[in-house]
Formats: structure tokens, C-alpha cells, sequence
């Protein structure tokens, strides 16, 4: 990828809380030095950074530029999906203006600075694309797809604390502990002869390592394995889970007797309702099929 790729930004100007457009004409002026070229695109409502990747990719577009956090880069990796898993392979800058990234965490702990040395250097890499059929439609993410518990707490929080921030999250995860529903979420993973319906704490199903931030749910996981890997947690209780919750954070949680892990390249669903679920930051309530990967189907600059 050369350093002088003309790059499309979808820029959501909500992020962090506003901080995003105060902070992007600096980086813009950075890249454009540095010679990188970059069209801008603000969305104005959800979705629409799905429609303006989606309309931009079938004009021809290929080189993108998320600004934003989690839930932007998503909505522009469904816009880019599935058109581009037939089609030539698009590649995709990040700049977590304001919020946070918690892809890029796998690359740098630097964010931003980060971001914007990789556009500069043009440097690139293969990534996987997870792709979610569930029924009624089909979704795509790079990030981590969970149910139970982290699905929990980021409902809690896009529904009764959205906007306040660390604060907001603390409150749910609590929020989340006083609750504690440890259910099972029937799965079978490559062609297993049974479903496994054990009751559980959470799975979860990562392109990458980080969640939240600087959560560290799948400590093995890699973005070009070809793999989705899974973790599982068993039903912990309340004071096990409070006192193991630091170790999700570097990663030990997956050591714990109920703790579980896999490489798998085929997850199947035998759910009898939809489920909530938290996908690449994103809260949603979906009646999941199936999950697969898309190998290398991507281009991350990082």
C-alpha cells in the first residue's frame, strides 16, 4: 500500500461526545503532510456509515478510514460486506478520535499517535472477517461477537448509561453482578456431534484479543488465523467472578477451571429465541445461526 492511497474517512462527529471533529482537522493536516490524501464523509444518524461505505465501495472505492470508535468501524466493515467478499479486497485505517478502539489494542496501546504512523507508513496487514448469519439476515465484524454477561453489561449500559462514560460501565458491570443470569446458549463448533447446552457465563467469538478497551477476553486470539476463537466461561459465582475479574483484563481468566478456549473455523447456533448480544460495541437482539470466517478478506492498517 503506498503512502499516497487516496483514503475515504467516514467520520462520526457524536464521537466522544463531540471530541472527534475538534480533533480531526490536526490529524487530517498530519496525514496530508505526510502525503495521504483523505476525502471526508460525516454520518448523521445510525447506519449511515454502513450506507456511505457500502455506496463508496460500489463506486469504486477501496481504501477506507474509520473515525470513531468500535461501533463506526463496524458500521463501515458491514457497508464493505459481503460486496467485498466477492470482490477486491478493501483496506481500512482507523483514527479512535475522542474514544476508543478496541481492535487496535491487538497492535499499540498508543491509539491515536498509532493510527496515524501506520496511515503514514502505509502499512498494512491481512485480517479475517467474521461473518454472523442469523436469522433474517447476515452481519460481518473483525472484532469479538459475546452473549451472556459482557452482552448483559453493554445493554445495561447503552440502555439506562449511555454518555457516562467509565462511570456508566462501572455501574453496569455491578449492575450486571447483582443480576448474574448464567444460561445456556446452545452451540456446536466444526461438525461436533452434539450441542453442547451446558449453562455458562458468557461465550464469546473473537477475531481479536481486546473488548471494551483494554479487556482482555481472548488472550490468544489473531486477526489473520483464519480462526474464530472461543471462549467459554463456565457458571462462576458471584464472589468467583469478582474475584477473578482482574484476570480478564490480562488475559489469566482463561486459566480458570471453568474457563474454556478453542480455535474453531465453523460456530452453529440451536437457539430457541433471539439473544442479546454485544458485537464489536455494538448491542443488538439477533436469533443466531451460524458463524464462519471470511479468510484475509480485509486490509487493516495498523
Amino acid at each position: 500500500m503506498s503512502a499516497r492511497a487516496t483514503y475515504l474517512a467516514i467520520v462520526n462527529p457524536a464521537a466522544g461526545a463531540g471530541r472527534s471533529l475538534e480533533m480531526l482537522t490536526p490529524a487530517l493536516d498530519r496525514l496530508l503532510a505526510g502525503g495521504v490524501v483523505v476525502d471526508v464523509a460525516e454520518t448523521r444518524r445510525a447506519g449511515d456509515g454502513t450506507r456511505i461505505a457500502r455506496e463508496a465501495y460500489a463506486w469504486g472505492r477501496r481504501n477506507f478510514i474509520a473515525v470513531g470508535g468500535d461501533g463506526t468501524s463496524y458500521e463501515v466493515v458491514n457497508g464493505l460486506f459481503p460486496e467485498a467478499s466477492e470482490g477486491e479486497r478493501p483496506t481500512l485505517g482507523f483514527l479512535p478520535l475522542g474514544t476508543g478502539n478496541s481492535f487496535l489494542r491487538d497492535f499499540s496501546d498508543h491509539g491515536v499517535e498509532h493510527a496515524i504512523e501506520a496511515l503514514l507508513a502505509g502499512r498494512t496487514q491481512a485480517c479475517d472477517v467474521l461473518r454472523l448469519r442469523y436469522r433474517g439476515g447476515v452481519l460481518h465484524y473483525i472484532n469479538l461477537l459475546s452473549v451472556g454477561f459482557p452482552a448483559d453489561v453493554a445493554n445495561l449500559r447503552a440502555r439506562r448509561f449511555r454518555g457516562w462514560g467509565e462511570m456508566g460501565y462501572f455501574i453496569s458491570i455491578l449492575l450486571g453482578l447483582a443480576r448474574l443470569h448464567r444460561r445456556p446458549f446452545p452451540v456446536r463448533v466444526d461438525g461436533e456431534k452434539e450441542f453442547d447446552r451446558r449453562r455458562c457465563l458468557f461465550l464469546t467469538f473473537n477475531n481479536s484479543k481486546y473488548t471494551g478497551g483494554t479487556m482482555m477476553i481472548a488472550p490468544q486470539a489473531e486477526v489473520n488465523s483464519g480462526l474464530i476463537e472461543y471462549v467459554r466461561w463456565g457458571v462462576i459465582g458471584r464472589l468467583g467472578l469478582i474475584r477473578n475479574l482482574p484476570k480478564l483484563y490480562d488475559g489469566t481468566h482463561i486459566e480458570h477451571p471453568l474457563a474454556e478456549r478453542k480455535a474453531v473455523q465453523r460456530v452453529e447456533f440451536d437457539l430457541d429465541a433471539p439473544v442479546d448480544l454485544m458485537v464489536d460495541g455494538e448491542v443488538m437482539t439477533l436469533y443466531c445461526e451460524a458463524l464462519d470466517v471470511l479468510p484475509g478478506a480485509l486490509d487493516v492498517v495498523a
